[in-house]
């Protein structure tokens, strides 16, 4: 559904504006979308299994601009698709997937976009407290499962340490992104 809004002074013609739902379907659509794309720009680090990829920034981003539901709604939806079979995680996909190095990583992405969403819209301190909790919400499923397939120390060894410094700038640049353009997606997704 399209809404049809007032001409803007000094215009003619009226502007034809998407229905909230439509725009919030959008919004989920375009961050899972992101989210695949940000696995395909990956680079594998020697000694781990685990690739550095740009997906966390867009799951950080998806909470932080679509809101906590939206966010994990989006990030819920990527792992749909990726379950199905479309090739959307790093090297690939289907269900299987999950079983891998990673698995414990993406299974953690909707609450981590959830958990960067609730305390997204609240000045800086509060929305860079929420990226990292939401960061943080990545690393424990990831550490957790790695922790299973090996044991802590690798865990931590594979799947924090050769990332951490690169995530920190994610989170920067999340930030960076909400704090310029978070008043407006509020209005365009609330």
């Amino acid at each position: 559904m399209t809404t049809l809004r007032k001409p803007l002074p000094g215009s003619r013609t009226a502007a034809l504006v998407p229905s909230r739902n439509v725009r919030r379907v959008i919004g989920v659509a375009a961050f899972a979308a992101a989210t695949a794309f940000g696995a395909k720009v990956a680079v594998m680090i020697p000694g781990t299994p685990v690739p550095f990829t740009f997906q966390p920034l867009f799951v950080l981003l998806a909470g932080a601009l679509l809101g906590a539901r939206l966010g994990a709604a989006s990030q819920a939806l990527y792992l749909a698709a990726g379950i199905a079979g479309l090739p959307v995680f790093a090297a690939g996909g289907g269900a299987a997937y999950l079983l891998g190095p990673t698995g414990g990583y993406l299974m953690a992405y909707p609450l981590a976009a959830f958990v960067a969403g609730a305390f997204a819209h609240g000045g800086l301190a509060r929305t860079l407290g929420g990226l990292l909790l939401g960061l943080a919400t990545i690393y424990a499923g990831g550490l957790a499962w790695l922790a299973v397939v090996g044991d802590v120390d690798v865990a931590v060894a594979l799947g924090l340490r050769p990332f951490i410094l690169m995530d920190l700038v994610k989170v920067g640049i999340a930030l960076a992104v909400a704090w310029r353009v978070g008043r407006r997606s509020r209005a365009l997704f609330g």
